[in-house]
């Protein structure tokens, strides 16, 4: 099921790097091919929320953009991809990807997914919301991106911070049709 699958994953400045970063690890023992683009913001909140370097992140990527390039290969329609994930994803890449003004590498490439009807998946990460972030979110699901707020799954009993990191990593791998070992599957009540 993961033969030939291309994807392209932003990080963008939201908190919860962590999330894209495991997702980069998950891609590369899956041995799918992976495009990754960062926000300045988040190679800011990398470098602040985790022990990686931006370099060591980048290096988990089969390529990576500059967010600034939107001449790179992502930008345009023509490069055929199974979906884009930005994880996480701040309020102002999802506004721009919303409404088609888009500023960066990240937030263009997520505006040819969804134009090209490919799967985008936007895991957005603040709380609370207030009724324009809504807004915004509903727009984009009518557009047909998937809303995907990084939500822990406590049925899966997490001992750590990484098992909630895991879970969530796995359940957006599902979304794309990626078998994978890391979600847990609910098989009913328990006993």
């Amino acid at each position: 099921m993961t033969e030939n699958k291309k994807l392209i994953i932003g990080i963008s400045g939201a908190s919860g790097a962590q999330y894209g970063i495991r997702f980069l690890e998950a891609c590369q023992a899956l041995d799918l091919e992976t495009h990754l683009v960062i926000s300045k913001a988040g190679e800011i909140t990398i470098t602040q929320e985790t022990k990686y370097s931006v370099a060591d992140v980048k290096a988990l990527a089969t390529e990576t953009h500059n967010s600034m390039n939107i001449g790179a290969s992502i930008a345009s329609g023509s490069f055929k991809t199974n979906g884009m994930v930005v994880l996480p994803c701040s309020v102002r890449s999802m506004s721009e990807v919303a409404t088609g003004v888009t500023s960066s590498l990240l937030t263009r490439a997520a505006d040819v997914t969804l134009k090209e009807r490919r799967k985008l998946i936007i895991a957005i990460r603040e709380t609370p919301f207030h009724t324009g972030h809504l807004r915004t979110m509903t727009q984009l699901s009518e557009m047909g991106a998937i809303i995907a707020p990084p939500v822990p799954a406590f049925y899966t009993r997490p001992q750590s911070v990484n098992d909630i990191v895991d879970q969530f990593v796995g359940h957006v791998l599902n979304l794309l049709s990626i078998e994978n070992s890391l979600s847990k599957t609910w098989t009913g009540l328990g006993k």
